[in-house]
């Protein structure tokens, strides 16, 4: 067993500053971060826009940003929770700058502002079309500097621990001590016993599989949430990117980023017809839900498999500058941007919903704290406004950090039974993990896509209900693996996006059922 001040799982920026902040002010204390793959890889790695802050105060305003959120959340976001994270963004941003991360500037030294979709100014920070990775190099460099944080590579968290796992004492109110956890490279699980643990587990992209999320993001901390009986809230508002580079196979898809748009390319179907202005005054320049349910529409019309982007009238040295990365992954898939369109297909790119926190990071169950994409902050309401998704994390990593030091770190005085795998084998049967990944994908695509109906949804739930029983049979009979637990994980998110559509019965945002249209 490993004892530890605070348990992170997971490594990108909610974890990682959280952790930073915590094991500067009290060296002391030991912080231990597991996360599933190698220490860089997370959805912060891919976040190429940027971050949405108020710096410009002669023509931008907080009044501006916050007006610019609740517009975006389709009147479902909380406003103390929006002016909250927009007032602090200029604070978060100086403590990035202090630990060495690097912003595009222009000629006059100050920083070069970008504009996304639904921003009325330009306010993103960033760094090239990399931006999430520069931010996530910046932090593990810090956090490598901190002899009190130990990090965990290729180590995966199975469940958290809560009272149902203790065998004795069981306290009135439910709380989380650790968690069990799996080294991936040797097959042990130990337990991490923890005075807080907090979940910095990232989305859910992988569960549709057309997705622009790397392989790692399906669900688990959600999912050991919902099994420890947090409460979970806003799963049907998922955000599906307009533009990610279509890819017969689908898998992860490279996204283009919402700032190409901004940069002024057009959106058109195979005969060339630019059918934005069509669906909204702000044509390509609309939110992102807009966008990706005019796309919907038009593939719905044609048959199609994708729409194009069209960059061909850009200053093409300019966008290079601004956007190597994508320029360079389109010439790999023999795209030349100068004379060719980009074909592009939505995909799933960022949850709205998630475990329920307060303005703390608390969760519903004591000592378990959430941040980052698997939390539910209010912040987004319907719909996530490009952009704000990095500056939440850094807003509520520093909120739990602040709440903690203020508590006594009390050590927990609890036996936690060691993790039971007796009766189980090695399953010979891992293709039947993999088929029922690409079911449940397949499944979640077609009847729970951009645009939904009750009688797909029900459908969902029957086909759903076959794989759960098939997993849980395969889970309790066989020794654990990460894939399995994976499967399992994303089958459980699965369940709270279908249900929790089912129950909205007015389209908000991102979520639209064609049976709440009046």
């Amino acid at each position: 067993m490993v004892t530890t001040d605070y348990l992170v799982i997971g490594s990108g920026v909610a974890g990682l500053t959280f952790a930073v902040k915590i094991a500067e002010k009290f060296p002391d204390r030991n912080v231990v971060i597991v996360t599933k793959a190698s220490e860089d890889e997370s959805n912060t790695k891919y976040a190429q826009g940027g971050v949405a802050i108020v710096i410009n105060k002669e023509e931008d305003s907080f009044k501006k940003h916050i007006k610019d959120t609740i517009i975006a959340g389709d009147g479902l976001c909380e406003d103390a929770v929006v002016e909250m994270v927009v007032k602090e963004g200029p604070d978060r941003l100086e403590e990035l700058l202090l630990w060495g991360a690097n912003f595009d500037v222009n000629d006059s030294g100050k920083f070069d502002l970008g504009k996304e979709g639904g921003h009325s100014e330009y306010r993103i920070i960033h760094h090239k079309d990399i931006t999430g990775y520069e931010i996530e190099r910046a932090l593990l460099h810090r956090t490598h500097q901190l002899s009190n944080i130990t990090l965990l590579p290729y180590h995966f968290a199975i469940d958290l621990i809560t009272n149902h796992h203790l065998e004795h004492q069981k306290p009135k109110k439910d709380a989380c001590y650790g968690a069990y956890v799996l080294n991936q490279e040797t097959g042990e699980i130990f337990t991490v016993k923890a005075n807080s643990t907090l979940l910095a587990s990232g989305g859910i992209g992988c569960v549709y599989g057309h997705t622009t999320n790397p392989v790692i993001a399906t669900g688990d901390g959600i999912a050991m949430a919902y099994r420890a009986k947090a409460r979970i809230k806003d799963m049907e508002f998922v955000q599906f990117h307009p533009s990610a580079l279509y890819e017969a196979k689908g898998e992860s898809s490279f996204l283009i980023s919402e700032a190409v748009r901004g940069f002024g390319a057009y959106l058109r179907n195979k005969k060339g017809y630019r059918f934005m202005p069509d669906y909204d005054e702000r044509a390509e320049l609309a939110s992102r839900d807009i966008v990706s349910q005019s796309i919907d529409s038009e593939l719905k019309k044609s048959g199609e498999p994708n729409v194009y982007l069209d960059c061909t009238h850009l200053d093409i040295d300019t966008f290079k500058k601004h956007f190597p990365n994508i320029y360079k992954k389109c010439l790999e898939h023999h795209i030349d941007i100068k004379t060719d369109w980009i074909p592009v297909i939505p995909a799933s790119h960022y949850l709205c919903g998630g475990v329920v926190v307060d303005k703390k990071g608390n969760t519903t169950i004591d000592n378990l704290f959430a941040c980052g994409e698997c939390s539910r902050t209010g912040l987004h309401g319907a719909n996530r406004l490009a952009s704000n998704s990095l500056l939440e994390a850094l807003v509520y990593a520093h909120n739990i950090f602040r709440s903690l030091s203020k508590n006594d770190n009390k050590s927990l005085n609890i036996n936690i039974p060691d993790w039971n795998d007796e009766g189980t084998v090695i399953p010979e049967e891992y293709v039947l993990i993999q088929h029922n990944l690409k079911q449940l994908q397949a499944l979640m695509r077609d009847y729970v896509g951009i645009v939904r109906s009750n009688k797909r949804l029900k459908r969902a739930i029957k086909h759903l209900d076959l794989l759960y029983n098939e997993v849980e049979d395969l889970y309790k009979e066989s020794k654990i693996t990460t894939s399995l637990c994976e499967l399992r994980n994303m089958i459980n998110v699965a369940h709270l996006i279908i249900n929790q559509s089912l129950a909205r019965t007015e389209n908000k945002g991102g979520y639209f059922n064609i049976d709440n249209v009046k």
